[in-house]
């Protein structure tokens, strides 16, 4: 049965959705099988993916509220598999209110997918709400980015709270996965000594692999399509591939 890894952060702007583009993408490409489940209504990691997040196929809004099967909907992409979204999710968080076992919605319609592949990646929002709070109680493991600057501490503290709150009245086997280091600059002494207080607060849960600042991870997007795939000599790409390995390294 796969795990199901939700990308999370309450901060916006911490690379969530690259990290959830590539990491699929590199796990791809060293042989493992993934579907990335796009649960944030920009629709970022769909577009990321090659796809056109305005067209009208079936996407997750239409598993989650109108019932179609997790299986109609997935979209093969040469990097991954994929759950689209866009816009119309955004309307969702409202419409799951309503509905019986509602923070339960995603699992449920994850479950009969979940065996075809080994990792279920899962973007959410930059917010706690509705889709945030599904993708949480879905998940087995939440995979923290975390950008080196000073208020992504503070958005550390407030996910954390979150976290304990779901694993304690909602999701009780949810664990941390792993803490990823963004936007890393090794020239600067800050990045260093964020990175360090990260390191000191969650120990081995924080990856060796830190991803660095890089402009070819931040063009790969408008190109629609994983850093590996636009650049692959660049140093973001090289840091997704380590990571990858180091991922299922971890989970062996």
């Amino acid at each position: 049965m796969g795990k199901i890894i939700a990308v999370a952060n309450q901060k916006g702007g911490v690379g969530k959705t690259t990290t959830c583009v590539n990491l699929c993408a590199a796990l791809t490409e060293i042989g493992s099988k993934v579907l990335l489940c796009d649960m944030d209504p920009q629709g970022n990691s769909t577009s990321g993916m090659g796809l056109d997040k305005n067209n009208d196929v079936a996407n997750i809004y239409n598993v989650l509220i109108e019932g179609v099967d997790a299986s109609e909907a997935i979209v093969k992409t040469p990097y991954s598999d994929i759950l689209p979204s866009n816009k119309i999710l955004s309307g969702a968080g409202v419409e799951l209110v309503t509905l019986p076992d509602r923070e339960y919605i995603l699992r449920n319609v994850l479950a009969p997918v979940r065996e075809k592949y080994e990792y279920i990646m899962v973007d959410c929002p930059p917010s706690l709400e509705m889709l945030t709070l599904n993708s949480l109680c879905s998940a087995d493991t939440v995979l923290i980015p975390v950008q080196c600057e000073y208020y992504a501490l503070e958005g550390i503290s407030d996910l954390m709270s979150t976290i304990r709150m779901i694993k304690r009245e909602l999701n009780p086997s949810l664990d941390i996965e792993g803490v990823l280091l963004t936007m890393y600059d090794s020239r600067t002494n800050f990045s260093a000594q964020v990175a360090a207080e990260i390191k000191k607060y969650f120990k081995q849960k924080t990856y060796n692999v830190s991803i660095p600042r890089n402009v070819r991870i931040a063009e790969a997007p408008s190109h629609g399509s994983p850093v590996l795939q636009y650049d692959r000599a660049s140093r973001g790409s090289q840091a997704y591939v380590d990571l990858a390995k180091e991922f299922v390294k971890r989970n062996s």
